[in-house]
């Protein structure tokens, strides 16, 4: 089949705008302020980027190796590993509002009881999304695990993000 110049032309117009369609973030029902995305609709023909999970670096290194002020609680943990994502994401041309996914790994905290500190988590992330100067959300995942490679680590994060 052969196609006329005009045809050609509309059909590759068609294309060009269906691979510019932005990325659709549904917001969660009943008009929840809870700062994730229900789903995230990327377009196809779309560059994805699976960014390995990241563990904290250590927030004081002369403390006591694997104590909690060798690492720090659980907010500082996700700021410190959500800088990395961030810093990773840069050296890549992109940034925190290009993620999509998230999937988050928190060990219980000693300090609680052995529960995850999911309040401590919510204080770090929402520095880095649902804020003014950031507000593209992802869709998350988040689960209580047992333990991470060292101990004293409470917080793995891993992010899909998609190239605009």
């Amino acid at each position: 089949m052969k196609l006329s110049f005009y045809t050609a032309a509309a059909l590759l117009a068609v294309s060009s705008c269906s691979q510019a369609a932005d990325i659709t973030r549904y917001p969660l029902p009943n008009n929840s302020s809870f700062p994730i995305a229900a789903a995230v609709e990327v377009p196809a023909g779309k560059a994805v980027i699976y960014e390995s999970g990241k563990v904290p670096a250590p927030l004081d290194s002369k403390a006591e190796k694997n104590s909690a002020a060798y690492w720090g609680n659980t907010e500082q943990q996700t700021v410190n590993v959500l800088a990395q994502i961030e810093a990773s994401l840069k050296s890549k041309q992109l940034s925190m509002a290009d993620v999509v996914k998230m999937t988050v790994f928190l060990v219980g905290d000693p300090a609680l009881d052995g529960k995850m500190d999911f309040a401590g988590f919510m204080r770090g992330y929402t520095q880095f999304f649902g804020t003014k100067q950031q507000p593209n959300l992802p869709a998350r995942s988040a689960f209580q695990i047992a333990g991470l490679v060292a101990e004293g680590m409470l917080v793995e994060i891993e992010v899909i993000a998609v190239r605009p």
